[in-house]
């Protein structure tokens, strides 16, 4: 396979990873209806990068760090379940807010490192790369630019997920006006109680 085919595979399986809507997604929404565009396309970086971090595990393999994460794996996906049910729940509480001028960097940095926590506290990524790998026809990569070529093409692939999602977001906003905002909010932290109530449940 050349080059072009590794990165074109990358995209094609960062696609692919990126598509169903999960609590990233939820996230993403929600944050791009409240803040903005920039807020979307920051929380859908951080889940990106996470995604990279595992696709390069797999693509690597980085045996160490993966048996390390598949040994510890109910555990950081405790903490990621009660993450995602905290953010839930404190949307659930929380009052219609809007993003003072002055804290626009410090929360927009908070927007990135949630999302990549939410995706980084998901070891069986790893996993699901080794499968795509195998769909895909990658076996052994022979060489680093070979990884590297596909590891940039998932990052590719799921951020052009995250970049149409927020767009999309966009419109609908500009479409439906802002009227809704508090009840959607509600409706955002309900859905994201249910995705961290389901990571729970799997875990049992």
């Amino acid at each position: 396979m050349n080059n072009l085919g590794y990165l074109l595979k990358g995209i094609l399986i960062g696609l692919m990873f990126g598509l169903p809507v999960g609590a990233v997604g939820t996230m993403t929404v929600q944050r791009s209806w409240n803040y903005g565009f920039h807020a979307g396309l920051l929380t859908g970086l951080g889940s990106s990068i996470a995604d990279c971090l595992y696709a390069a595990v797999g693509a690597f393999g980085l045996t160490v760090i993966s048996d390390f994460l598949m040994e510890y794996q109910t555990i950081i996906t405790v903490v990621g379940g009660t993450f995602v049910l905290w953010m839930g729940i404190r949307l659930l509480r929380k009052d219609e807010e809007v993003l003072p001028k002055e804290m626009e960097s410090l929360c927009y940095a908070k927007m990135f490192f949630s999302a990549f926590t939410v995706g980084i506290t998901n070891p069986a990524a790893i996993l699901t790369f080794l499968f795509a790998y195998t769909w895909f026809g990658i076996g052994d990569i022979a060489s680093h630019l070979d990884g590297g070529l596909l590891v940039l093409g998932v990052f590719i692939g799921t951020y052009t997920w995250w970049l149409l999602l927020t767009s999309v977001t966009r419109i609908m906003k500009q479409k439906i006006g802002e009227k809704k905002t508090f009840r959607l909010n509600k409706i955002f932290g309900a859905i994201l109680v249910m995705f961290g109530l389901v990571i729970f449940i799997r875990l049992v």
